[in-house]
């Protein structure tokens, strides 16, 4: 939550956090002309304040270009921040030197959304599993043979996948070995980019089946980022929403599904389908284009789209993340659904 703006309750549940990320920024600058100079820059994330749980599924959702993969990317350390900070278990790691990532990078992993593409197609899948621990010197040759063989048959593959390339395995296979990649060290966090997108529907249910089980397995801590709302509220504990650089909702599952506060929110649950023919669920249609994070609008980020926005207000205001009234785990961005402190402001 923002700071400036956090209510009593939410620091009760910072003090469970793993992770924590404070007013976080990236922008990557906009090159042009002859001599490439700076012409403007896109704001990816625009100051999120957002805390992860000990032991908790996060979902992270919102439509593409809304920043959800840069926020991932930094919580890992693979994007630097421009400003803002990450704490993890308390320790600050927003501009780590390279001896402390070292140590932090074997509690902290990353699923990609394109295991193919992350593989090295020449290398076979148990030496590129067994990579971090020859990294970071975890075992003699055998221990580390055997611990990939222990964690390819934990993530449903044989012991003799071990010996294969990426090209001889299926998809949901190939993302088996991600998976397996990525736990091998036994992180305390794993952030899960999209991890089941390129998959086929049936595959993607075995493997959402798979990453419950180990969460629940190896007690991890679990940042899972997807576009569709349907497959996080399979694995997630909480839900946050992201629109344009910014988290609008934050809420646990059920709460939010239930009862989404945010417009933004409520038209994204709307297109969900109904797996009833006879049952139709009525649609929040948005109007207009998603504005360019070049520019941003005024006021509220969501307000040229927004169904209820008020002039004078909307367009004016940008609100923080503030707790709803009467849900004290429930946090919206919005001037009009929000608490009345907000308006007051």
């Amino acid at each position: 939550m923002t700071a400036s703006a956090m209510a009593p309750d939410a620091t009760a549940s910072d003090s469970q956090a793993l992770v924590e990320v404070q007013e976080l920024v990236k922008t990557f600058p906009v090159k042009g002309g002859l001599l490439q100079r700076r012409v403007g820059e896109v704001r990816a994330v625009a100051g999120v304040d957002l805390a992860i749980r000990r032991g908790e599924a996060l979902g992270l959702v919102g439509e593409s270009g809304c920043g959800k993969t840069t926020l991932g990317r930094m919580l890992v350390r693979l994007l630097e921040p421009t400003s803002g900070r990450i704490l993890f278990d308390t320790r600050d790691v927003t501009h780590a030197s390279a001896r402390d990532l070292g140590s932090f990078r074997q509690d902290v992993q990353i699923i990609f959304q394109d295991p193919y593409a992350s593989l090295d197609p020449r290398s076979q899948v148990g030496n590129s599993i067994s990579e971090g621990l020859r990294i970071h010197r975890i075992g003699d040759r055998a221990e580390r043979r055997r611990r990939v063989g222990d964690m390819l048959q934990l993530v449903g593959l044989k012991r003799e996948h071990a010996e294969r390339y990426p090209h001889e395995f299926s998809g949901g296979q190939r993302q088996r070995v991600g998976i397996a990649r990525a736990l091998i060290l036994r992180p305390k966090l794993v952030v899960a980019d999209e991890p089941v997108s390129a998959l086929d529907v049936s595959v993607q249910a075995q493997v959402l089946n798979l990453l419950k089980d180990l969460q629940a397995e190896l007690d991890l801590t679990l940042l899972f980022i997807a576009h569709n709302l349907a497959v996080v509220e399979h694995i997630s504990d909480r839900v946050a929403v992201m629109y344009l650089g910014r988290v609008v909702e934050l809420a646990d599952r059920d709460t939010l599904y239930r009862h989404p506060v945010h417009p933004y929110t409520q038209a994204l649950l709307s297109a969900i389908p109904i797996p009833d023919p006879r049952r139709r669920r009525p649609r929040v249609l948005l109007e207009g284009e998603i504005p360019s994070p070049m520019n941003p609008p005024s006021g509220c980020r969501f307000h040229p789209r927004c169904p209820i926005a008020e002039p004078g207000t909307c367009d004016v205001q940008d609100p923080p993340l503030l707790v709803v009234p009467d849900d004290v785990d429930h946090d919206a961005a919005c001037l009009l659904r929000a608490g009345p402190e907000v308006r007051e402001t």
